[in-house]
């Protein structure tokens, strides 16, 4: 049977059909174990046709990367119009629905981060900028001074929020709620230590 030609797209519509199949197959493969054959096989085009859309693999990988991080970004994106508190609860929220609806994908992309990838190491560390300045947008708006120890500690506990997202037992229906909980807690003890700074006991 002859293959399926694939339908006839703008340039802009094939582009985002691309990243769409790889994004949607980091949820089966690593970034280094994703095909740009077998993506350009689900599209319905040969391999050469995809190097015409991108320069060489790097950079569609990067156009993946770059996909799955705003794509997150926009998930954790807190409504300005609601109150501090409401906002960061909107925030890890966001956070944790977008990880337990994407989790292989996330983890993907940390993992790459962690290894020092090419196509995500500086578009992962773009993103988490990004949140950690959105913390410390909340942390402001709550009252606190900006501070580099405001800085220090947003980025610790994003740190903390992708360890705990990317190991807690999601499987039962209340874990994201528990894991929400969890990291709301925190938040709160870690940020609220920036004022009240406690040491072990004796």
């Amino acid at each position: 049977m002859p293959e399926k030609r694939a339908a006839r797209l703008r340039p802009d519509e094939r582009r985002a059909q691309l990243v769409a199949i790889g994004v949607d197959m980091l949820a089966d493969c690593t970034l280094d174990e994703l095909s740009t054959d077998a993506v350009a096989r689900r599209a319905g085009i040969s391999r050469g046709l995809l190097f015409h859309y991108f320069a060489s693999k790097r950079d569609f990988y990067r156009s993946v990367v770059r996909q799955v991080c705003d794509d997150f970004a926009a998930a954790t994106e807190p409504d300005a119009a609601l109150d501090p508190v409401r906002r960061t609860r909107a925030f890890i929220a966001g956070f944790v629905a977008y990880v337990a609806g994407r989790r292989r994908i996330y983890l993907a992309l940390v993992r790459g981060a962690a290894g020092g990838h090419p196509a995500v190491e500086d578009i992962v560390e773009t993103t988490r900028a990004t949140l950690a300045r959105r913390i410390e947008e909340g942390q402001r708006a709550l009252g606190m001074p900006p501070s580099p120890r405001l800085t220090l500690a947003a980025r610790a506990w994003l740190a903390f929020a992708e360890e705990a997202v990317t190991s807690w037992p999601l499987e039962e229906p209340e874990a994201p709620d528990e894991l929400a909980a969890f990291l709301e807690s925190g938040f709160v003890r870690l940020l609220g230590a920036l004022d009240r700074p406690a040491a072990l006991p004796d």
